[in-house]
């Protein structure tokens, strides 16, 4: 059967799932308003981004993009210096573009959001109550007023595609909204804190660490219980867990 092409699973969990097959990425998510972001996301954001081949609900046909991710959370990154700072200069295009024509999450709907998860983490016993309470403290400084900008909304590092220096594309767009530009940055280098430097020099502007740290402790804090009820490990090796622990030695 010479025509037959393999199948891989990307990543499979109880709202989406994407598969590969030859040089397309197919989607298959049940909320068709994620996929809705999605789409006019990559065709506002100044950046390079994944071709749409094609659509046909709940499938979304994505032609794959050359070269590979920057990274993954948890494994050293072996990109370069020099790819990192691309990176940055890439976020401060897509920072610098209109802002997208429907809104982000609310300040107030974020920290209502962190405390329902921190009481869930402390009263599961998920994770120590001093971890949790230190860490809640330190997402304090992300949680101010901001000015929005048109935020990717899940930038981690595996969903940006670097070959040599350069920037090839940049996926996973269903998140994408106003929001604030350090989010962006945290989400990038999170678990990568040593990466952050040649981040913020291809961004061009110096940036407030200490909300960069708030929004690394709010991110985590956030996804530990999304994460174990759809199967993942955030206790893995520089996985979220670990980032979280690095604010009790910071």
């Amino acid at each position: 059967m010479p025509n037959v092409q393999q199948v891989e699973v990307v990543v499979a969990h109880h709202e989406r799932v994407t598969m590969r097959v030859g040089d397309l990425f197919l989607k298959i998510d049940g909320d068709q308003t994620r996929t809705d972001v999605e789409v006019e996301a990559m065709v506002l954001a100044p950046i390079p981004t994944p071709e749409v081949r094609w659509r046909k609900p709940p499938v979304l046909a994505l032609a794959a993009l050359p070269g590979t991710a920057l990274g993954r959370l948890g494994e050293p990154s072996t990109a370069s210096s020099a790819a990192w700072a691309a990176a940055g200069a890439s976020v401060r295009m897509l920072h610098d573009a209109p802002l997208p024509p429907w809104p982000g999450r609310s300040l107030d709907e974020i920290a209502s959001h962190l405390d329902r998860e921190c009481q869930w983490l402390v009263t599961t016993g998920v994770l120590p109550t001093d971890l949790v309470a230190r860490n809640r403290q330190v997402a304090d400084a992300a949680l101010r007023p901001w000015t929005p900008v048109f935020t990717h909304g899940d930038l981690q590092i595996s969903h940006v595609f670097v070959s040599g220096d350069e920037i090839t594309g940049v996926i996973d767009w269903s998140e994408a909204g106003r929001g604030d530009a350090l989010y962006d940055l945290a989400s990038l280098t999170l678990g990568h804190e040593e990466r952050l430097g040649d981040v913020v020099a291809g961004y061009g502007t110096e940036v407030d660490l200490d909300v960069i740290r708030g929004w690394w402790s709010l991110r985590s804090l956030l996804a530990i219980r999304w994460l174990v009820e759809h199967g993942f490990d955030p206790s893995s090796p520089g996985c979220e867990v670990d980032v979280l622990r690095a604010r009790l030695r910071g």
